[in-house]
C-alpha cells in the first residue's frame, strides 16, 4: 500500500479521469449484464410465443442497452487513457525533478543507465498496469458480482458451478505471483546493464572502431541480451500456464452448464416456473453469464500478470521518488557570499563509507580572495576531488570547507553554486546554438556580453569563422566542434556567471600553450577580484600563479610559488624538468 500511495501522489490533475473511469465502467457493466436478461425474455415471450410486438419491444430495448454500453465503454477507455498517460507523464516529471536535486553520490548509487531505464521502461510498465487497473480490474469484479446475482436469480444449482471455479483460479494466480515476480526483478536490473553497455558503446564509438573492437562489443551485448532472454523465457513459461488453466476452467464450466441446463429444460418441458426446471431463454442467459464471469476471470488473470511485471518497475520508480539527496539546504541558509576566499580545515573525504582509506586526508589550506592558485599532481592524487568540495558537489566526511568565511554547508545551495563556476576536464555542450549554450552561464546576457566572454576565453576568433557565427548549431555532445574549441566555449560560459570563484579542472588541456597563456592573461587583467583555481598537467599553465599546490595520494605534498617549489618539492621539480627536457627534445 505504501508503494501504491507513493505512486498515486503523482496522479494530481488526473484524479478526475481516474474517478470517472470506474464510474463509466460500472454503467457499461450494468448494461451488459441486463442484455442477457432481456434476451431471455425476448426468446421466451417473443420468439417461443411467436409475438412480433414483444420481439420489437425487447429488440429495441436490447439496441438501447447496447448503445448505452458502447457509449460508456468508449468514455471509460478515453478517460483511462488520459489517467494512465497523465500518471506516466507526472511520474517522469517527478523523477526527473528529483534527479536534478541529487548529489553526485546519489547519482553514483543508481548509475546513469539505471536511471534511464526507470524513466522509460519502468514508467511504461506502470502506465500500462494502471490503465488496466482502473478499467479492466474494476470491470471484472463488478461484472462477476452482477452476473452472479443475475445467474443465481435464474438457477441456483447451475450458478454454484461458477462459484466453485473462482477459488481454483485464485490459487493459480497467487502461485504465479509468488514464483514469477523474482524473475522480472532480475530482468529489469539486467536492463540497466544493457543500457549501460549501449551508452558506453555509443559514447566511445570512435575508440571502438579505431581499436577494431566491434566483435568484442557485439559479444558483450549478446551475452546480456541472452541473459534477459533466459529470464524472460523462464517467467513467460510460468505465465503461459495461466492461459490454458483459465481456458480449461471456462470449457469445464460451459460443459457443466450445458449438461445440467439441458436436463433442466427436459424436466420442465421448457415451461417457466416448474420446480428445478429451465426455459430455453434462461439457459441462453446462463450461457452468456457463464462467459461473462469466466472471461472476467481471464481478464483478472491478465491484469494480475501485468501487475506482477509492473510491481518490479513500481518498486524501482519509488526508490528514485523516495531517495533523499545527500546534500540539502539547512534551515535559514546564508544567501550571500561575501567574497572568494576559501579555507579547508582538517578536511577528510571518502567517496564510499566503507572505503579503506580516505580520498582526501587532513587537508588544511587557506586561499585569499582574488588569488590565482595552481594545482598539479599525478593521476589519482585527488585534485578534482579537492575542488568539487568547494561548490558542495560532495560533502566533506570530516572537517570544514569555508567560502567567504562561511561553512559551505550553511549556504543556500543555489547561492553557493551561483558564486562558483567550474569548467570540467570533460566539457559538455548541449544541443542548441552557441548562444544558447553560452547563456547557461547567464540567461539574460546580451550579445555584447557573450562576445566579450568569448574574447576572454579566446573563442571569438573561431566562432567568427562559422557561417552562422554565434547562431551556429551545436550537435549533441558538441561533436561538430574540436576539443579545444569546446573547452574555450565552456570557459566563456563560466565567465558569464561573473563568479567569485572560477575553477578550471584541466580545462585547457586541448588548447595550445600560446592560447593557454592568452586565456590566463585575460583572467589576470579582466577578473582580478575573482579567485582562480587552475588544475593542470602543464607546469606552464600554473607557474605564474600566486601559489601552487602539489597533490600526492590525497594529501598536500607541497605549497608555494613556482620558484619555492623548484627548491623544496621533489615531485614538482621532477615534473618541471621532464617537461622542460621534453620541450628541448621537441625543438631539436
Amino acid at each position: 500500500m505504501k508503494l501504491v500511495k507513493k505512486l498515486m501522489e503523482s496522479l494530481r490533475e488526473y484524479k478526475k479521469a481516474s474517478i470517472l473511469t470506474p464510474i463509466f465502467v460500472t454503467v457499461e457493466v450494468i448494461m451488459e449484464v441486463l442484455i442477457p436478461f432481456v434476451m431471455a425474455s425476448l426468446i421466451d415471450k417473443g420468439i417461443e410465443a411467436g409475438s412480433m410486438s414483444v420481439i420489437w419491444k425487447y429488440g429495441i430495448l436490447l439496441l438501447v442497452l447496447a448503445m448505452i454500453s458502447l457509449a460508456f465503454g468508449t468514455l471509460a477507455g478515453h478517460q483511462a487513457s488520459i489517467a494512465s498517460c497523465g500518471l506516466s507523464q507526472n511520474l517522469r516529471k517527478d523523477m526527473y525533478y528529483r534527479i536534478q536535486n541529487f548529489s553526485f553520490s546519489n547519482i553514483d548509487k543508481f548509475s546513469t543507465a539505471s536511471i534511464v531505464t526507470r524513466l522509460t521502461t519502468d514508467v511504461t510498465n506502470v502506465q500500462n498496469a494502471y490503465q488496466m487497473l482502473i478499467r479492466v480490474a474494476v470491470r471484472a469484479p463488478i461484472m462477476i458480482i452482477f452476473a452472479m446475482v443475475m445467474s443465481f436469480s435464474i438457477n441456483v444449482k447451475i450458478s454454484l458451478i461458477f462459484l466453485a471455479t473462482i477459488p481454483v483460479l485464485g490459487f493459480i494466480l497467487i502461485w504465479l505471483a509468488q514464483y514469477v515476480h523474482p524473475y522480472f526483478e532480475r530482468v529489469f536490473n539486467t536492463y540497466d546493464r544493457l543500457n549501460e553497455v549501449v551508452q558506453e558503446n555509443l559514447h566511445g564509438v570512435r575508440v571502438v572502431k579505431s581499436f577494431i573492437r566491434e566483435e568484442y562489443e557485439d559479444e558483450k551485448f549478446g551475452k546480456i541480451s541472452q541473459k534477459i532472454y533466459k529470464d524472460f523465457a523462464k517467467a513467460e513459461k510460468l505465465l503461459a500456464f495461466n492461459s490454458p488453466a483459465m481456458m480449461s476452467a471456462i470449457n469445464v464450466c460451459l460443459l457443466a452448464v450445458a449438461w445440467i441446463g439441458a436436463k433442466a429444460i427436459i424436466v420442465s418441458g421448457n415451461v417457466k416456473g416448474v420446480a428445478g426446471g429451465l426455459t430455453t431463454g434462461e439457459l441462453m442467459s446462463l450461457f452468456t453469464y457463464a462467459l461473462q464471469i469466466l472471461m472476467c476471470l481471464m481478464m483478472i488473470s491478465m491484469v494480475f500478470v501485468m501487475i506482477i511485471i509492473a510491481r518490479s518497475s513500481a518498486e524501482r520508480i519509488v526508490e528514485i521518488l523516495t531517495e533523499e539527496s545527500d546534500i540539502q539546504n539547512k534551515k535559514n541558509p546564508v544567501t550571500e557570499v561575501a567574497d572568494g576566499s576559501i579555507e579547508f580545515e582538517n578536511v577528510e573525504f571518502y567517496y564510499a563509507k566503507k572505503a579503506d582509506k580516505p580520498v582526501l586526508d587532513n587537508i588544511n589550506l587557506k586561499i585569499n580572495s582574488g588569488e590565482t592558485i595552481g594545482i598539479i599532481g599525478g593521476t589519482g592524487s585527488a585534485k578534482s576531488s579537492l575542488v568539487q568540495l568547494i561548490p558542495r558537489l560532495y560533502d566533506v566526511t570530516g572537517g570544514d570547507v569555508k567560502v567567504g568565511g562561511v561553512d559551505v554547508r550553511d549556504y543556500d545551495l543555489e547561492t553557493l553554486r551561483d558564486s562558483v563556476a567550474m569548467v570540467l576536464q570533460k566539457n559538455v555542450l548541449f544541443s542548441g546554438t552557441i548562444k544558447e549554450n553560452l547563456r547557461w552561464g547567464n540567461e539574460k546576457a546580451t550579445d555584447e556580453e557573450l562576445i566579450h566572454a568569448c574574447e576572454l576565453a579566446q573563442a571569438d576568433d573561431f566562432v567568427q569563422t562559422f557561417s552562422h557565427k554565434y547562431d551556429t548549431y551545436i550537435e549533441q555532445g558538441g561533436n561538430n566542434v574540436s576539443g579545444g574549441q569546446k573547452q574555450r566555449l565552456c570557459i566563456a560560459r563560466a565567465l558569464l556567471k561573473k563568479p567569485k570563484i572560477l575553477i578550471l579542472d584541466d580545462s585547457t588541456s586541448a588548447v595550445d600553450t600560446k592560447t593557454d597563456a592568452l586565456i590566463r592573461k585575460a583572467f589576470l587583467e579582466e577578473i582580478p577580484d575573482t579567485t582562480k583555481i587552475i588544475i593542470a598537467q602543464r607546469i606552464s599553465s600554473v607557474q605564474d600563479a600566486d601559489h601552487i599546490i602539489v597533490m600526492d595520494d590525497g594529501k598536500i605534498s607541497a605549497y608555494g610559488t613556482h620558484d619555492e617549489l623548484l627548491k623544496s618539492s621533489d615531485i614538482y621539480r621532477e615534473v618541471y624538468e621532464s617537461q622542460v627536457k621534453g620541450g628541448d627534445d621537441d625543438e631539436q
